[in-house]
C-alpha cells in the first residue's frame, strides 16, 4: 500500500501545530520567548518533520519513535534557550502531554465540524479546529494557573543586617490557624531558608514557642521569632504588619516550591 503526501501540506500542518504546542508549553512551564524565536522553533521543527519522513522505516509509529523527542527537544533549544539535558527531557515530555491534548480536543471538533459540513475535509478546516483547540487549551491553563496563583502574595521583609529588602512568594492559606499561646497573635510559617536569611531579625528577646498539630503527627513545637514588621502586596494595595510572628517548618515547604511562606490570612485584614 502506498500513500501520496504532499510536503507543502504536511510542512504547514507541522508548523501550525508546533507553533500551539510551543505557545501552550511555555504557558505551563513559565518559559518566554520572542515571536522571532517562537517561529524560529516552529519552522525548525516543521523542517526536521519533514526530513524524518524521508527515513526508510517499515511503519510509521517507529518514525514517530525516532523522531518526536529529538525533534520537540531541538524546538525548544531554540525557542526558549534550553540547554540543560533534564530539562530539555521535562519540557519535552510536558510538550508531548499539550500535544496529546491538543489533539483529542481538535479531533473532537473536527468530527463535529465535518457532521455540520456533511463530511466536507479540506487542510484549511483543519488549521481553523487547531487553532479553536489551542484557544481552549491555553484559556483552560490560564485559569488554572490564575486560580493557583491567586493565592500567592508577595511579602517584602527588611534586614537590617544586610541593609536591604528582601521580597519573597508567600501562600495565602485559609487552614492555617497557628496562634502565639500566651496572646493569641497569627503565626505565619517561613521555609529554614528563609529563616537562614532573616537570622539577622531574630533576638532571644523576640523567641516564642509555638505548639501546633497536625495530620500524621499529633502535635509538636515550632521555634518561631518576631519580625520587626512585614508589608503584604495584596491586589495592588500593600497591607502593612508590625512584630509579626514567624514559625520555622521546613515541612510542605520544599526548595523547589513557588513560595517559601505560609501566610496566616488574619494578616491581609486591616
Amino acid at each position: 500500500m502506498y500513500y501520496k503526501l504532499y510536503i507543502d501540506s504536511i510542512f504547514l500542518l507541522q508548523l501550525t501545530s508546533n507553533l500551539y504546542l510551543l505557545s501552550l508549553a511555555g504557558r505551563i512551564l513559565g518559559c518566554t520567548a520572542t515571536h522571532r524565536r517562537i517561529w524560529a522553533g516552529a519552522i525548525a521543527g516543521a523542517g526536521m518533520s519533514c526530513m524524518v519522513m524521508m527515513i526508510p522505516v517499515s511503519t510509521i509509529g517507529i518514525r514517530l519513535m525516532i523522531s518526536a523527542i529529538p525533534v520537540s527537544m531541538g524546538m525548544l533549544r531554540i525557542t526558549y534557550r534550553e540547554h540543560s539535558g533534564k530539562k530539555l527531557i521535562h519540557s519535552s515530555l510536558v510538550m508531548g502531554c499539550c500535544g496529546f491534548f491538543w489533539g483529542g480536543v481538535m479531533i473532537w471538533l473536527l468530527n463535529r465540524m465535518r457532521m455540520i459540513l456533511k463530511g466536507t475535509g479540506s487542510l484549511l478546516l483543519t488549521i481553523v479546529t487547531g487553532y479553536l483547540a489551542y484557544i481552549i487549551l491555553y484559556q483552560t491553563i490560564k485559569r488554572m494557573q490564575n486560580r493557583k496563583e491567586s493565592c500567592l502574595r508577595t511579602v517584602r521583609i527588611y534586614v537590617p543586617a544586610l541593609r536591604q529588602e528582601i521580597r519573597v512568594k508567600a501562600l495565602v492559606d485559609t487552614g492555617n490557624h497557628l496562634a502565639e499561646p500566651v496572646n493569641g497573635r497569627p503565626v505565619s510559617v517561613i521555609s529554614e531558608k528563609l529563616a537562614q536569611t532573616l537570622s539577622s531579625c531574630f533576638s532571644p528577646e523576640r523567641y516564642h514557642i509555638v505548639p501546633y498539630r497536625s495530620v500524621g503527627r499529633d502535635r509538636g513545637i515550632l521555634h518561631a521569632y518576631e519580625l520587626p514588621g512585614i508589608i503584604i502586596e495584596n491586589c495592588g494595595q500593600q497591607v502593612s504588619k508590625e512584630h509579626v510572628i514567624v514559625a520555622i517548618c521546613n515541612a510542605g515547604i520544599s526548595e523547589e516550591s513557588a513560595y517559601q511562606m505560609i501566610l496566616h490570612p488574619r494578616l491581609l485584614e486591616n
